[in-house]
């Protein structure tokens, strides 16, 4: 099933405290098991909308290759049963666009002026969510120029504005320091990171022990979840990369 554009259940028009009259007897007996007796809210079809939407992104991610299983050598030389790798995404127009507009639903709940994007992979994201958004963006640079007005960070900003790093992933936090450190460093404030997928790993802990704070579109265990209940792996790759993450947390 490809991405799901523009469109929301008939259902969605529910009445506060009962569930829409248009609500099929899936989204129905979905409210009473899955969530039992919690708020309305959360057996509310358009909260079921967004579980489908979380689901189809997943489910792109692992058609168009960025999340692969398998034996990998990672740049720690450790090695992993899994590998994400989401500069694959540029190749993928309309799963990049559908990433950028999950992005985008976390950003709207924050205050800033601008997005960082942080180079490389999440480069092309942060373009897209720019885009969509009109949010203004600027990145900082991996390498310095020592020539023209050698800049460490491209686009236009202002001292003291608050902006929003944009990365692709987390893992322990640890490179995400190295990112914000040049825009500190350059009189911006920064309270929040926004990444596509926490490995789950520690990152936020790392994070908040900072003050920042982590939003991830995708936590790596629910993505696990959905690929083994939709048969993508099976229940022991997904026991071993599960352990392999457990194993592997600061």
């Amino acid at each position: 099933m490809g991405p799901v554009r523009g469109f929301l259940p008939a259902s969605a028009k529910a009445t506060a405290g009962r569930p829409a009259s248009g609500a099929s007897p899936l989204e129905v007996r979905l409210c009473r098991t899955k969530w039992g007796r919690e708020p309305f809210h959360l057996c509310h079809p358009l909260h079921l909308y967004k579980d489908m939407e979380k689901k189809n992104l997943v489910l792109n991610l692992f058609k168009c290759g960025c999340i692969k299983f398998g034996d990998f050598t990672l740049k720690s030389g450790m090695k992993s049963p899994i590998y994400i790798d989401l500069r694959v995404l540029v190749s993928h127009p309309d799963v990049l666009k559908q990433a950028a507009r999950a992005y985008i639903s976390i950003l709207k709940t924050l205050k800033f002026k601008r997005i960082a994007g942080i180079p490389y992979a999440a480069l092309p994201i942060a373009s897209a969510i720019s885009l969509l958004s009109s949010r203004p963006m600027i990145y900082t640079r991996k390498e310095v120029k020592d020539y023209g007005t050698k800049k460490a960070i491209e686009g236009m900003f202002k001292k003291g504005e608050k902006i929003v790093v944009i990365d692709d992933m987390v893992t322990t936090g640890a490179s995400k320091f190295e990112a914000i450190n040049p825009l500190e460093m350059a009189g911006l404030k920064i309270e929040d990171v926004v990444v596509l997928i926490d490995r789950e790993q520690g990152a936020r802990k790392q994070l908040e022990k900072k003050g920042y704070r982590l939003h991830a579109v995708l936590g790596l265990t629910g993505t696990l979840d959905i690929f083994f209940k939709e048969r993508k792996i099976t229940k022991k790759k997904m026991e071993e990369t599960l352990k392999f993450l457990a194993a592997n947390r600061v």
